[in-house]
């Protein structure tokens, strides 16, 4: 279970999201000039992320900017600072991302993304230039979107392996996201408060009997600690994670979100071999399949709460439209794809 480098697989991702951002922050210039970039780390400067980000600093200043980054703990106060305009751009997880841009936000939507295929289609449909619109929100842009991969249940008891067995049960729930608290709260499990900083750490000292996350951070949080020895994680996308560069566009080159796109698909294969390679790392015995009728049902309760949460005005009506018409495109036999 253990591993020699237990932050490779996030740092990799990290430094993949650094280098996007990169481009957007060239200039034309001889002298270089300040751009400050907020930075979510878990641990915070003497974290993994903040330290493979720091190594694009060389790579910034050759291209005309002088990149101070800023390490955060706190993913909460990394997005206000961004928001009060103290940092120039800011690397958030898709759920915090929304209160930047809602059609964005809405992409890690509970079951709105099944598999790989159709976060292929989603970011491809999202890079191209006419997309743009959907990316911009008042004074930001989305300069670009990264997939972090499907999350799964993880559970500390295997035979915790039906939606009627998670009643009552506790799980590490994110407090700031209503679709979190929805979702469990519909399948009458227990909230237990938490974020991305001290989730794992509960899942793990038993404070909690189940939590959420993808593969990517199963090695580096330790979450087999959790799931040993006799628990599993449940190989079921309740949703995709991604990670989301934002700009404030004032501060930027009029292209420079393009720029970040364009480069994010010629660089995207290289993300889903971190997701792939993560999921690989999970030893067979550990993951918990089950069968295709299950499947069937756990699709139509995603497809309530999502719709719930559509109506009260969590989600972007275009975005969860997009969604399904690329479910549908992928798999015409699903049942949303009758009507």
């Amino acid at each position: 279970m253990k591993s020699r480098n237990p932050f490779r697989k996030v740092a990799a991702a990290s430094a993949l999201l650094a280098s996007l951002a990169l481009p957007a922050m060239a200039q034309s210039t001889q002298e270089p000039i300040e751009r400050s970039f907020c930075v979510f780390d878990p641990v915070g400067a003497n974290g993994p992320l903040f330290a493979i980000t720091k190594t694009f600093q060389p790579v910034a200043l050759r291209e005309g900017i002088k990149l101070n980054l800023r390490a955060y703990t706190d993913e909460k106060v990394a997005a206000e600072d961004f928001k009060a305009g103290q940092c120039d751009a800011v690397l958030l997880t898709g759920t915090r991302a929304r209160e930047f841009n809602r059609f964005t936000g809405s992409l890690e939507a509970m079951g709105a993304v099944p598999g790989e295929e159709e976060m292929r289609l989603l970011y491809n449909t999202l890079a191209q230039p006419n997309a743009r619109q959907f990316l911009i929100e008042g004074d930001y842009e989305v300069a670009g979107v990264f997939p972090g991969g499907a999350v799964y249940l993880h559970t500390r008891d295997r035979n915790i392996d039906t939606v009627e067995e998670l009643q009552g049960q506790k799980i590490a729930t994110l407090d700031f996201d209503e679709a979190s608290l929805r979702m469990v709260r519909h399948v009458g499990a227990s909230v237990v408060g938490s974020n991305s900083a001290n989730f794992a750490g509960k899942f793990n000292n038993g404070s909690v009997d189940l939590a959420y996350a993808p593969a990517v951070a199963y090695t580096p949080l330790e979450l087999y600690k959790g799931v040993s020895p006799n628990g599993g994680v449940f190989r079921y996308a309740l949703a995709y994670m991604n990670f989301q560069v934002i700009i404030h566009r004032d501060r930027f080159p009029e292209n420079a979100g393009q720029v970040v796109r364009d480069e994010a698909m010629r660089r995207i294969d290289e993300a889903y071999e971190i997701i792939a390679q993560a999921e690989a790392e999970i030893p067979e015995q550990v993951w918990m399949t089950p069968p295709a009728e299950d499947v069937a049902e756990y699709d139509k309760m995603l497809q309530e709460v999502r719709l719930s949460l559509l109506a009260d005005g969590v989600y972007d009506e275009r975005a969860i439209r997009l969604m399904r018409a690329i479910r549908c495109r992928v798999d015409g036999t699903r049942a949303e794809c009758s009507s």
